[in-house]
């Protein structure tokens, strides 16, 4: 399929982060570290592998080391020059110009909303979006794949995960229709049903490939659960109108914007590293015999 090439990616990255208090009270959730990098990176990191030439930050008060992190830090380069060190481990945090862009969402009123503060830079093209919190751990990544999905069927595509049926209240959950190797076609959209009412288990986790339409549905400013502007209802309006598929990646989803989930991340990321992965495994060993 001829598809108009994803170039932009959009981040929401102005949620408060209350699951991590009190850590986030001064430093950005997006901004804790995941062995050694901040969670931002690693999303960063995804987009740039899948080929996305500008990345939207969807920021709010307090949030301006985000764009700082990926700033030269001159006075740090220096300083590290001038004492012979290498440079290389700041490579990944260096922007090029006019990557980056900044926009605020001034009132927390949802993801939906969150999205549609971007508009205006996004246009009148199809574009990515990534939830930091959401870690995917895959290779290529979980975006690259999706991209991949999206050269072929174009439309919408959201990345999906089964998920415990007691769960189903935390995510939006899809009316599944034709299954297609790893895609499903997406009949219809529930943000967040209770188990008894949910038409799967198969749960939106934290990216997506939308076309650009979705910022005139999402400007009506209607709201859904929670009172809040819904990025879901937005997505389900374009059912039937646009193709619309579910791709399940072949990625390991952490979710950092839990305490679990956060540490458990640090420990699968670690044992990653051949050094770290010896000096973990003989604490863990040391602390279960303890």
């Amino acid at each position: 399929m001829n598809s108009k090439a994803i170039r932009k990616a959009v981040f929401p990255v102005a949620g408060l982060g209350t699951r991590l208090l009190p850590a986030t009270k001064s430093v950005p959730k997006e901004m804790l570290t995941i062995v050694d990098r901040p969670l931002i990176q690693y999303a960063v990191d995804e987009a740039r592998e899948a080929g996305i030439e500008q990345m939207i930050f969807v920021t709010g008060r307090g949030k301006a080391t985000l764009d700082d992190y990926f700033d030269v830090g001159f006075e740090l380069e220096a300083t590290m020059r001038d004492r012979g060190k290498n440079l290389d481990a700041l490579d990944p945090s260096r922007s090029g110009f006019g990557e980056i862009i900044s926009v605020r969402q001034q009132q927390p009123l949802g993801l939906g909303h969150a999205v549609w503060c971007a508009r205006h830079i996004v246009g009148d093209e199809p574009f990515a979006v990534l939830l930091p919190d959401d870690l995917m751990v895959g290779e290529p990544g979980a975006l690259k794949q999706m991209i991949d999905a999206y050269a072929e069927f174009g439309g919408n595509i959201v990345c999906a995960q089964e998920v415990p049926a007691e769960r189903t209240g935390s995510y939006g959950i899809i009316t599944p229709g034709e299954t297609i190797g790893n895609a499903t076609v997406v009949k219809g959209l529930v943000e967040k049903p209770s188990p008894e009412v949910a038409p799967s288990r198969l749960g939106v986790v934290g990216r997506y490939i939308l076309q650009p339409e979705i910022m005139a549905i999402l400007g009506k400013g209607d709201r859904g659960a929670g009172g809040e502007i819904q990025l879901t209802d937005g997505m389900a309006r374009l059912i039937g109108s646009q193709p619309f598929h579910a791709v399940t990646v072949d990625a390991v989803r952490h979710d950092c914007g839990d305490k679990a989930g956060f540490v458990m991340a640090n420990i699968a990321l670690a044992m990653r590293d051949d050094e770290l992965k010896t000096k973990i495994g003989e604490y863990l060993d040391g602390f279960r015999r303890g």
